[in-house]
């Protein structure tokens, strides 16, 4: 196999900032371009932020390697840094009635079911966009992922890391995946080489909880594994956008089990959950 060329490419998901991703399409966006080329042999393999994969991928095509994990939580971000931060309270930092800038339904209905005085508008872009509008004062806070500040050399840029207990995090959070053509034997061999087993556990229990639920960006979903001692545990949640209804629930199991553990936490969570919180399509905030 000779040298890689890299090929960067911008989505249906990066070009259209001001929509939620729930009215344009979800997730999908922002690999139904790239996977469409991959299928027809114009790449040999596409490499993405776990969270942002769909769950269900297109027909021959495969999640061929997923890498270690990096710190999945999510991150609050003050445009006011002198303010003092309450570990036990990461929101008490917030005035009553702050305008958080946010895209994510997950993040919006977990902090509105803490902080209903809260306020939203929609916050999209690349890190340095939202920061910067948030500088600008188009908001008093915005969140990220920790692993995408870290991966930019940005960590000095946290202001209040948001335990799961607090915030529960996206389905493959902090997680690089590869997928490729499930025909393509030779590379699949040579990316076993990165392959991370415990990533490979975690992530198909979050997804297998997540493809049962909605696997969209409609449904506030958090799901979220870790392995100790050898154990799975999985942590998942479904809400409404508004945060008035909550629920969350844990497994634990073995990691050769992740598949199920995942598809069972998802089936009870959909159980307990009223019918129309997955029926509902998301508004512009």
């Amino acid at each position: 196999m000779g040298a890689f060329k890299e090929e960067q490419m911008n989505t249906s998901g990066d070009l259209n900032l001001k929509d939620r991703l729930a009215e344009i399409g979800g997730k999908g966006l922002f690999s139904k371009e790239i996977h469409e080329l991959l299928a027809l042999g114009g790449i040999d393999f596409a490499v993405h932020s776990l969270k942002d994969l769909e769950t269900n991928l297109p027909p021959g095509l495969v999640l061929a390697c997923t890498m270690k994990r990096e710190d999945a939580r999510d991150v609050l971000v003050l445009r006011d840094r002198t303010v003092k931060v309450d570990p036990n309270d990461p929101y008490a930092c917030l005035p009553k009635g702050a305008l958080v800038g946010c895209a994510s339904v997950r993040r919006q209905a977990q902090m509105l079911h803490r902080r209903p005085d809260l306020r939203f508008c929609l916050l999209r872009g690349n890190v340095q966009t939202r920061l910067d509008k948030l500088n600008a004062g188009a908001c008093d806070a915005t969140l990220l992922a920790y692993a995408g500040l870290k991966r930019l050399g940005m960590e000095d840029r946290i202001d209040v890391p948001l335990e799961p207990e607090h915030m529960l995090p996206a389905a493959g959070q902090g997680i690089v995946g590869v997928t490729l053509r499930e025909s393509n034997y030779e590379l699949r061999e040579l990316l076993s080489a990165i392959e991370d087993p415990e990533a490979r556990a975690v992530a198909t229990a979050e997804r297998s909880l997540l493809a049962e639920l909605d696997g969209s960006c409609r449904t506030p979903i958090g799901g979220y594994a870790r392995l100790t001692d050898g154990v799975l545990h999985l942590s998942g949640l479904v809400a409404s956008e508004d945060g008035t209804f909550l629920l969350r629930r844990e497994a634990q199991g073995r990691p050769a089990d992740a598949a199920k553990m995942g598809r069972e936490l998802g089936i009870e969570l959909r159980a307990n959950t009223p019918p129309h919180i997955f029926e509902k399509i998301i508004n512009p905030s």
